[in-house]
């Protein structure tokens, strides 16, 4: 199975992101946290400090499933400002790959053009970010490849459709029911 990456940037949105890694992991996805800093420890918007597990070096991200990009601010504004990431995206989006980001980080994807022709959401005051997209306002917007979402609110929905997309609505479930979501 292929290995997703979640970028970790100074003020990412904490809920997002470890509720991102631990139910993808629930469903047996290979996912990294990756530091787009010069450190493993990154400081959440929320003051929470998560260690990553590893730091962005390109050659070390291989084998692609997913990138994915939690919101949160300045996060998702110092991944949208690094050159690495934005190279990695849109060679990612070139193949088809699959990409997803929620609250504000659609905006990174919508200022990079990779929204064009798809319908997005994101956190209101973002919509002018989507460049070429369609904003719906939905919780949740799965278009081709890319899957964006609104906020942190959302992110048990948005991780979800992550996994129905890779591995199908019965492992979606299971994680659900696991997760005791269905009660």
């Amino acid at each position: 199975m292929k290995t997703s990456y979640l970028f970790l940037a100074e003020g990412f949105e904490e809920t997002e992101a470890t509720t991102i890694v631990d139910m993808m992991r629930r469903a047996g996805m290979p996912i990294k946290t990756v530091s787009i800093t010069s450190q493993k420890e990154v400081k959440g918007a929320h003051g929470i400090a998560i260690i990553a597990d590893m730091l962005y070096e390109p050659q070390n991200i291989v084998d692609i499933d997913w990138l994915i990009l939690p919101g949160g601010l300045p996060g998702t504004t110092h991944l949208g400002e690094f050159k690495l990431l934005r190279q990695l995206l849109k060679n990612h989006a070139s193949v088809k790959g699959n990409i997803a980001a929620i609250c504000a980080a659609p905006s990174v994807l919508g200022d990079l053009g990779l929204l064009n022709g798809k319908n997005a959401t994101c956190y209101p005051g973002f919509e002018s970010h989507l460049a070429g997209g369609t904003y719906t306002a939905k919780a949740v917007e799965v278009s081709d490849n890319i899957i964006t979402g609104k906020g942190p609110g959302m992110v048990i929905a948005f991780t979800l459709a992550i996994i129905v997309k890779s591995l199908g609505k019965d492992k979606a479930h299971e994680v659900a029911q696991s997760m005791l979501l269905n009660e």
